[in-house]
């Protein structure tokens, strides 16, 4: 499914901010204060989900002033469309990960199935412990069983939403706030 950008900016126009660009910092604030309590001495390496965590881990990072090693992820359940299918990867972490602290910084927890593979590879990678972190928390009952992440921004109802990240077809990760998708779209 794609669109043309004049298509995703009348997406744009129509849309509901649901968090304007304050609201989206305070919660970067809160979720920067929680990892630093938790991993501040722990040395981790956090992983960059691409292409949606790109702007909320740019922010996070800027908030982080302990020591840390960063590198990136890159696997995808939805290649363009909006549902998704099985995991397909694009680009696995240079870092090695054993006996490591690895935090997996995304945009959003959706139904969980892409993070649920992510959490599971850092796993078989030895790590030796493994904690997630998303800017946006969806809340519907189609989540995978028993996921759920560690440091949570923002709650959203079940609303196909975009901005900080999070994209609307392939548009809009630039927005600045966290906009849901009006229903006669």
């Amino acid at each position: 499914m794609t669109a043309s950008a004049q298509q995703a900016q009348s997406i744009f126009i129509s849309s509901r901010c649901l968090y304007n660009t304050q609201q989206v910092e305070a919660a970067l604030d809160a979720m920067a204060q929680a990892i630093s309590r938790d991993l501040h001495d722990r040395n981790p390496l956090i992983l960059c989900v691409l292409t949606g965590a790109i702007i909320p881990m740019g922010h996070l990072l800027t908030r982080l002033d302990f020591p840390l090693e960063i590198d990136y992820i890159h696997a995808t359940r939805y290649r363009g469309e909006t549902a998704g299918g099985e995991l397909h990867w694009l680009a696995r972490p240079q870092t090695p990960m054993k006996d490591r602290v690895v935090l997996i910084v995304d945009d959003i927890l959706d139904e969980g199935h892409t993070l649920a593979g992510l959490l599971e590879y850092c796993r078989d990678q030895q790590a030796s412990e493994v904690y997630s972190a998303v800017l946006v928390e969806k809340h519907h009952d189609r989540r995978v069983a028993g996921l759920k992440s560690e440091y949570v921004g923002l709650d959203v109802d079940d609303n196909y939403v975009f901005g900080y990240g999070m994209d609307y077809k392939g548009y809009l990760r630039n927005a600045p706030g966290i906009y849901a998708v009006t229903e006669k779209n």
